[in-house]
């Protein structure tokens, strides 16, 4: 019961955090300079031409007004239509959201082995020379912009040796692995030293806690000590951090979409940026944000799960 009265809090608790984010876009999208029905219709467009199409839209109200109806059609589930793709914004983000949410995904699983292992390794062998060098390229891994490395990337392994696609998203699901290998690699190298810095330093904290030396004294090994207590123990700090990071990887997909040409969520809020399509960056920032909203929620369940003394 607790559980689901937690649920039902941070459920409604998303109502305010989502009326906020749309009223951030919205004022953001009518302060950008340009005309979207001018760009739509073209320069050679009369001034009747575009009275009309603005009407159909709605765009020649007061602020406060457009607003309003979009926030009443919003509450009955229509986000709106878009001005350059002439089809539903729900209908855009069923075709584009399930390519981000698979790049997401396809980086969290390319993601969690390197950063296991690698974090155990370096907390193991404390000041060591492997904890030396994991730490140095972790700091390269950090000082490496995410959209050079794409590139680099893309020009290295798609296009000088051919290995990979830099464009698409492919037909089949071993297609869709092949197309995304390269963003979501391009994206690891950069979400990997967060992860393995935190969780090394967790780790460590563990090693030195007072049960450990406990446990030892009673004749328990120190494989048996780390698999049961300290990696358990140390999870937590790192899986709210990975919470934060499944969000960043939400975000960070506007960059390795566009410059692979994936036809995601990412790739859509930019041509949709570009075109002053006001409804569907709405739309698309909407779904960003309640996306990481269950995802934060996913993870304190998690946590709960993983030890009872976090009480959702």
């Amino acid at each position: 019961m607790n559980t689901l009265r937690f649920i039902a809090v941070r459920l409604v608790q998303a109502i305010p955090v989502l009326l906020g984010v749309s009223i951030i876009t919205f004022t953001l999208m009518a302060a950008t300079p340009g005309d979207p029905i001018r760009l739509l219709v073209g320069d050679r467009a009369t001034p009747e031409t575009i009275a009309i199409i603005r009407n159909r839209y709605g765009l020649d109200e007061p602020i406060l007004v457009q607003y309003f109806t979009y926030l009443k059609n919003l509450l009955t589930g229509d986000l709106g239509a878009s001005l350059r793709y002439r089809l539903p914004v729900s209908q855009l983000i069923a075709q584009h959201y399930p390519v981000t949410l698979f790049l997401v995904l396809y980086t969290i699983v390319l993601t969690l082995p390197p950063v296991i292992v690698l974090s155990v390794w370096s907390a193991k062998r404390q000041n060591g020379l492997a904890d030396q060098v994991i730490r140095l390229l972790g700091v390269l891994g950090l000082a490496v912009p995410v959209f050079w490395l794409a590139l680099l990337f893309a020009r290295f392994f798609g296009v000088t040796l051919g290995w990979f696609p830099v464009s698409g998203f492919g037909e089949t699901m071993s297609d869709h692995f092949v197309h995304l290998f390269l963003p979501a690699l391009s994206t690891m190298i950069w979400v990997v030293p967060i992860l393995v810095r935190t969780l090394r330093s967790a780790l460590l904290d563990e090693l030195n806690r007072d049960y450990v030396l406990t446990g030892k004294s009673k004749g328990l090994g120190d494989r048996q000590i780390f698999r049961t207590h300290v990696f358990p123990n140390s999870v937590l700090p790192t899986l709210n951090l990975f919470a934060v990071i499944v969000a960043y990887l939400l975000g960070g997909s506007v960059i390795v979409e566009t410059v692979y040409a994936v036809p995601g969520m990412g790739k859509l809020m930019v041509d949709s940026i570009l075109a002053r399509d006001y409804f569907v960056v709405q739309g698309a920032t909407l779904v960003f944000a309640l996306t990481t909203i269950l995802v934060m929620l996913a993870v304190d369940l998690l946590s709960a799960l993983i030890d009872p003394r976090v009480t959702p």
